[in-house]
């Protein structure tokens, strides 16, 4: 067994991985923000907070508002650079603190000793929430100290921050794997069916061998949708099920099930290695053609939208 050989195989499995990756990584980003799903699971959790009646009023104060992202108004409107502010996707937890003070009207009282009856008669006025019955647990263990509550508020924030990111990391990386299954089956691409081409057609492996040294030139940095279907279309003779491999001959139903079954498997492997991130898949490119180092600008599927979800 040739060791270069194995290496090109591996090579070209791995280019197919990045590009369909990549492809993944611009589809769910260009989805999240059509449907704005990190803002939305953000604010699922600033309801917890304030309750479902205030939710606005928490919103609309001026340091909030300065955090919503701008985007396009639609896709139509990139053509006429139409834009629009969207719904808020981070915000740091010092100014979520700040923002809850001004909401619930402590801010006024920073660094007083109010007694009980003053802060119980504060707390009231807020809607019932989450937010409402921490401050009535502290209030109950003596905390009356504005700055004192301002600490505890601050790490309870900072936890439920932490809770609103990894509700959108694990609803990113189930569309992740659900959309991988399905570009893998749109596109017919059998990791098996491939690495047998590969390892037997020589051209095809030198083809994949530039197509990883043009990645690596690139470091990392995004194409557009159209340029990452056009280098896939270079394995096009061996990619798609208009190109899969000759039907088995016979009426065997156990040829006919070993067939379903390593083309079930085939196609579940290019699923489960798409769905790790194109950011993985260039790493690893890199070191096997030499580059080294890590990506600083390439996209990740599964960790781009993912690992970057911060509430």
């Amino acid at each position: 067994m040739s060791i270069p050989q194995v290496l090109e195989v591996a090579t070209g499995l791995i280019v197919v991985y990045y590009i369909l990756g990549s492809i993944i990584s611009l589809v769910t980003k260009l989805i999240n923000e059509a449907f704005e799903t990190r803002g939305k699971a953000l604010e699922q959790y600033l309801i917890r907070l304030v309750g479902d009646q205030k939710i606005e009023d928490l919103i609309n104060l001026p340091q909030m508002q300065a955090l919503r992202p701008i985007r396009y108004k639609n896709l139509l409107s990139m053509f006429a650079s139409v834009t629009e502010p969207k719904k808020i996707e981070k915000i740091p937890v010092a100014t979520l603190v700040d923002s809850f003070f001004d909401f619930a009207g402590l801010t006024a009282n920073k660094d007083k000793d109010l007694n009980l009856l003053q802060l119980a008669e504060l707390i009231d006025k807020l809607p019932e929430s989450e937010g409402k019955q921490a401050f009535i647990s502290w209030l109950n263990q003596g905390v009356t100290n504005v700055n004192d509550l301002r600490t505890r508020t601050t790490a309870y924030f900072a936890g439920v921050m932490e809770q609103a990111a990894a509700t959108f990391r694990a609803r990113a990386r189930s569309f992740v794997i659900i959309l991988s299954i399905g570009v893998t089956v749109l596109f017919g691409v059998d990791t098996i069916q491939l690495a047998k081409t590969l390892w037997t057609n020589a051209e095809l492996r030198a083809i994949a061998t530039a197509q990883a040294d043009a990645v690596v030139a690139k470091q990392g940095t995004q194409a557009d949708l159209m340029e990452l279907v056009g280098n896939l279309s270079a394995y096009s003779f061996n990619i798609g099920w208009w190109r899969m491999e000759q039907l088995p001959s016979g009426s065997s139903a156990g040829t006919w099930a070993w067939f379903i079954l390593l083309k079930t498997c085939g196609l579940g492997i290019t699923a489960g290695a798409v769905s790790q991130g194109s950011s993985f898949w260039y790493d690893l490119l890199k070191k096997l053609r030499g580059g080294g180092g890590s990506s600083s600008g390439g996209s990740s599927s599964g960790g781009s939208d993912s690992s970057e979800a911060k509430g």
